[in-house]
């Protein structure tokens, strides 16, 4: 989705011309995996999107005049009201942690400097709790290019209904759009795993175990549109504001575009074969026309397969990327909301990246105990219940996820990392904030209810007591996380 694209819309011709060079692609991969050299030494890097808000509280959509100001680690979205910000690559070895931090901390600061001189403020959140309807269902929302609006289209067109987003949790809501706005509320951490082929199994697989886990700790989105739902309902809004099904290919069993997936997997062609043979092309840009190369050097481009690969929004979603001298294939760990303060960004990584790697050092793997249904379920019991969730766990049965954190992943996340050959005080400190959020039971999303139920004791959605509260609530957590205390340490004081 960030090559170029040059049309909002595509006729017949062009969707079957793509349709059979994509095809093409697939086999063309199958036979680069198994005869090429790859890039075998493992890397981290993360990706981050940002939101716009303006003195009230509100979103603004102004990322342009933002962006202007930025150089080419820094990128627009699909919202107006939202940046991205890219993390170079780096090791995770000896201080690369540290390392990790302060380059996402200088980024930070750039871009909140840049918004502050464009008239804007920036939020590190996984929603924005002053969202509303009115704003979603305008024109406001969406960034100028053509990629988005073609995106937009083709799901609409696929879909050929209005968009229902239908949540239920504290509360609910319900309410249809006529574009996927809701999508561009839900921003995201994205960690990057850069590993060898014949080891991206293992690490896939091993992120997919640990889902659960991963979003229920670190949930941050419990407020969508000013509802209470679930505590990390980026997971349902994003899934169902670009679901290409009718209620009718759902009855079917047509997959989801945004997908957790169904079963474990041998190889990183499984998952890129599942990409060719379960969707069609939402946005079929030939490779001329996207100024896409044939080739990068020695390495084949693949410009039909990465661009279909990124509109299947797998939570943990292959990459290949023929950048380089030799090309490499990386995990991008998508699940995670953005926020709450760079040392929780980074100590969730540190607890990522260590967890996959001592759990795919195993020589009884957790994914040869655990079936794909009962991962699928921990994920939703994560998102819906956040830091107070159960999920599933070999030899433990159901288990609160605060205990199985405590008791079990914390040890084995050290193990990870010390396998990595990471600083141990760099470790302590970063899986230490882990610890302190399950001891503390407060992670993005408890903060944010609890200080909501403080400021705005007993308020219902779309009153003018609920926008109030939500409004100081957002002020205070964009304060705390600037000041960059973990936000397990977070008070309900709120201005």
């Amino acid at each position: 989705m960030g090559d170029a694209v040059s049309s909002e819309s595509y006729t017949p011709r062009q969707r079957t011309t793509y349709r059979r060079r994509l095809e093409d692609e697939l086999e063309r991969f199958d036979r680069h995996l198994q005869a090429a050299e790859f890039v075998d030494h493992g890397t981290i890097g993360l990706e981050l999107e940002l939101n716009l808000v303006d003195d009230a509280m509100k979103p603004h959509p102004n990322n342009q005049a933002v962006l202007a100001q930025l150089g080419d680690e820094y990128q627009s979205e699909i919202g107006a009201y939202n940046v991205e910000m890219n993390h170079p690559p780096l090791s995770i070895a000896g201080d690369g942690l540290d390392r990790l931090a302060e380059g996402v901390a200088k980024r930070l600061a750039t871009v909140r400097e840049a918004a502050e001189r464009a008239g804007s403020h920036l939020a590190t959140i996984g929603t924005l709790p002053t969202m509303t309807s009115q704003f979603l269902d305008s024109d406001a929302w969406m960034t100028q290019e053509n990629r988005y609006a073609g995106l937009n289209n083709s799901i609409l067109e696929s879909r050929g209904e209005l968009v229902k987003i239908d949540l239920r949790g504290e509360e609910k809501y319900t309410h249809y759009f006529e574009t996927i706005a809701p999508e561009s509320t839900c921003t995201s951490m994205q960690l990057h795993l850069q590993v060898a082929p014949n080891r991206f199994a293992d690490a896939w697989n091993a992120s997919q175990a640990i889902a659960g886990v991963q979003v229920a700790l670190s949930a941050n989105s419990p407020l969508f549109l000013g509802h209470k739902l679930w505590h990390e309902s980026r997971i349902p809004v994003f899934k169902q504001s670009i679901d290409t099904r009718t209620k009718e290919l759902i009855n079917q069993g047509v997959r989801p575009r945004v997908w957790f997936g169904e079963r474990w997997i041998t190889s990183v062609f499984d998952l890129f074969e599942e990409n060719v043979r379960y969707f069609s092309p939402l946005l079929p840009e030939g490779r001329a026309e996207a100024g896409a190369p044939f080739m990068n050097g020695d390495n084949p481009g693949l410009h039909y397969l990465n661009l279909h690969n990124g509109t299947i929004w797998r939570w943990n979603r292959p990459i290949y990327d023929p950048n380089g001298e030799v090309s490499h294939i990386r995990v991008e760990n998508r699940l995670l909301p953005a926020g709450p303060t760079v040392t929780d960004i980074v100590a969730d990584a540190a607890f990522y990246y260590g967890l996959v790697k001592a759990l795919s050092n195993q020589t009884r793997p957790v994914w040869s105990r655990l079936s794909f249904e009962a991962a699928n379920r921990n994920f939703i019991a994560g998102a819906r219940n956040g830091i107070e969730a159960e999920v599933e766990w070999p030899t433990l049965g159901t288990v609160a996820v605060t205990e199985l954190a405590e008791k079990y992943l914390l040890e084995l996340a050290a193990e990870g990392l010390r396998s990595l050959d990471v600083d141990t005080s760099c470790a302590d400190e970063y899986l230490g904030v882990i610890e302190g959020r399950v001891r503390a039971r407060q992670n993005g999303a408890a903060w944010q209810l609890a200080a909501l139920d403080k400021v705005a004791t007993g308020s219902k959605p779309a009153t003018s007591e609920r926008a109030d509260g939500l409004a100081r609530v957002l002020r205070q957590y964009m304060k705390n996380s600037q000041a960059g205390a973990p936000v397990h340490t977070w008070t309900l004081e709120v201005e």
